[in-house]
This record gives C-alpha cells, sequence and structure tokens, in this order.
C-alpha cells in the first residue's frame, strides 16, 4: 500500500501569519474516518482526507470541535483520499485519491480531484499518466500543482489553466526499493527547493531543486543520520525546516510513529524528535509554532484486508498538537 510544498511556502506561510486564534489541543473527526492527510485554509480551518471513506472533512476555527463532512464520500469518484492541499486563491480543495482498496466506497483510478472550497462540490479531475499513483502535493506560488507518483520515480506537474497532469521530474534517483518504487511526501522550502519522500523507508531525503522558470533542476540526495521510519508526509515550517510526518507505516508494531522537526544543513539532516509512539502519524500541518498531526490507525485496516465484516467500528479518531521546539 502506498501509504504514507511553495505549499507550504504558499498554504503553511498563509496560515502561519493569518490573524486567527489557535485550533483546541485536540479536535474530533467522525468515526471510523482513518484520515491520511491535513491541510489548513486561511482562516485556520482543518481538511483532513480519509483514506476509508473517500471524503473531506472540516473543522473550522472557533466552532465546537465536532467535524462536518465537507466532501462527500465517493463524490467524484474519490477512493482513498490521500493529500489534501487549500487553494485559496481559486478557492478550490485539491485531493490525491488513490486505489488501494480498504475503502466503504467504490474503487477508481488514481487521480488528482478538485472541489469548491466553501462547499465541497466537485469540479475536476485529472487522471494519472501510466496508471501512477496520486499520494501527496504541494504547490507554487505560480499555482502549479506538484504530485508525487508512488508507483514511478517521479513528481507530476498540473498548470493553473492545464487540464492534464504532466511529468515534471523523472530520474532514476527519485526511486526506492520494494513494490512501491516511487515517491510520498513532498513540500516546497522557502519557494526554492522541493523535497520528496521514499514510500520505502530510507536514510535521506531527496531534494529537487525548482528552477526560476518553473523548471526542474538537479536531485541531490540529503542524508539523515538514521533510517526514518516511512516519512509519510513532509511540511516546511522555516527555511531549512522541515517537519516530518514518519508513519512507520511497514514497521512491526502499531506505536512507532512519530513526528520529527528537520534541520537542512547542505546534504545533511539533522533530526529531533517531537514527539514518538504514535499510531501510524500519516500526515499533519503546522500553524505558527505548533504542528497538528494525525494518527491514522492503518493496522485496524490492514488486519482485515479479505473481511471488511471484521474491521472494528466506532474508531475514534482525532487532530492533536505540540508545540514545536525553538529553533
Amino acid at each position: 500500500m502506498s501509504r504514507r510544498t511553495r505549499l507550504a511556502g504558499a498554504l503553511l506561510a498563509l496560515a502561519t501569519t493569518a490573524a486567527i486564534a489557535a485550533p483546541p489541543a485536540v479536535q474530533a473527526l467522525p468515526e471510523d474516518w482513518y484520515p491520511e492527510s491535513v491541510a489548513i485554509g486561511p482562516d485556520g480551518a482543518f481538511y483532513v482526507g480519509s483514506w476509508r471513506q473517500g471524503a473531506v472533512a472540516r473543522l473550522k476555527p472557533g466552532v465546537a470541535p465536532k467535524a462536518e463532512v465537507l466532501v462527500k464520500p465517493g463524490a467524484n469518484g474519490l477512493a482513498n483520499g490521500q493529500g489534501v492541499l487549500v487553494d485559496a486563491k481559486r478557492r478550490a480543495l485539491w485531493v490525491c485519491s488513490g486505489n488501494s482498496g480498504f475503502t466503504t466506497v467504490p474503487q477508481t483510478p488514481s487521480a488528482l480531484k478538485r472541489y469548491d472550497l466553501a462547499t465541497g462540490a466537485p469540479r475536476a479531475s485529472y487522471a494519472m499518466p501510466d496508471a501512477g499513483y496520486c499520494n501527496d502535493l504541494a504547490q507554487d506560488a505560480r499555482g502549479n500543482i506538484y504530485v508525487t507518483d508512488s508507483f514511478h520515480p517521479r513528481v507530476l506537474r498540473l498548470a493553473p489553466d492545464a487540464t492534464a497532469l504532466t511529468v515534471w521530474k523523472e530520474s532514476p534517483s527519485l526511486a526506492g526499493e520494494g513494490p512501491y518504487k516511487g515517491l510520498n511526501g513532498i513540500a516546497i522550502d522557502d519557494g526554492r527547493d522541493i523535497y520528496v519522500s521514499l514510500v520505502a523507508a530510507a536514510s535521506h531525503l531527496l531534494r529537487i531543486g525548482l528552477n526560476a522558470d518553473g523548471g526542474a533542476g538537479e536531485v541531490t540526495r540529503i542524508d539523515a543520520p538514521r533510517v526514518m521510519k516511512n516519512v509519510d508526509a513532509i511540511r516546511a515550517w522555516k527555511p531549512g525546516r522541515l517537519v516530518l510526518f514518519e508513519s512507520n507505516a511497514f514497521g512491526d508494531g502499531p506505536y512507532g510513529g512519530q513526528v520529527t522537526l528537520a534541520r537542512i544543513d547542505g546534504v545533511k539532516l539533522g533530526l529531533r524528535t517531537v514527539v514518538g509512539g504514535l499510531n501510524d502519524p500519516s500526515s499533519g500541518a503546522v500553524l505558527g509554532d505548533r504542528v497538528y498531526f494525525i494518527e491514522s490507525k492503518y493496522g485496524l485496516l490492514l488486519k482485515h484486508k479479505d473481511d471488511d465484516a471484521a474491521v472494528p467500528r466506532g474508531v475514534p479518531f482525532d487532530i492533536q498538537s505540540r508545540a514545536l521546539p525553538p529553533d
């Protein structure tokens, strides 16, 4: 299973600088949500995709901590809800739709989906070329959407007025090991470099230069001091600082995941654990000096791949937060 931003520069910087009240420390999601990705809007609202329900929930600031289902299950062919991105300028909500199974809605070919940010109404769908897998996404200052492909070593791009995804960067240097040889998380640091992670557990991230003309530069390996536990999502915090969500997707226990602060020093990563002992923390978002994260609890699904009736019902999910350590 493929498990697990200029977006963190455009989206998270926008959310960080917005004059909004801090959300509660813990916010409840719908039962049996099995969340995969989190994004924050300019008003401080959280958007959380469901890997099982094929839907997106919204939690508005200043409202009782109860989520509303904004994108209805299966709307616009959404199956496994993967990466979520808020595009406030175009009043759009972008969602990667996967096709890994385990859903309560019909399976459809993996694609990038667009919805109305206010109403959740379907707006468009963009197929993944060559039967690729849309995992996560980021946006630059020009409005280009960058998408990681978990089945191929490449990053795709959707220009603001384009009608189809095209290959932005493909290289053997972006290939991982195992059945999913492609990419997972993605973030844009300070509008200059794109960082991506492999689906497989690895001791490095990969940096792709973002040229002034929007073209792709070279791929550089950024080494960490240890093997990271499946970096499912990446968020840019400050220039040279990333927040990594290590889901431990292919680990040997449910509570091996963690949220990690990464300091970029040339071609090296310095790592500092923010919170550990988490149950599949596949994604999160940064608001000010706090990180908000989910626990996806995917093990409860994977144990019952061939018997959906045996999947536990009434499983609770929420968004939690921690203060990021002083820089």
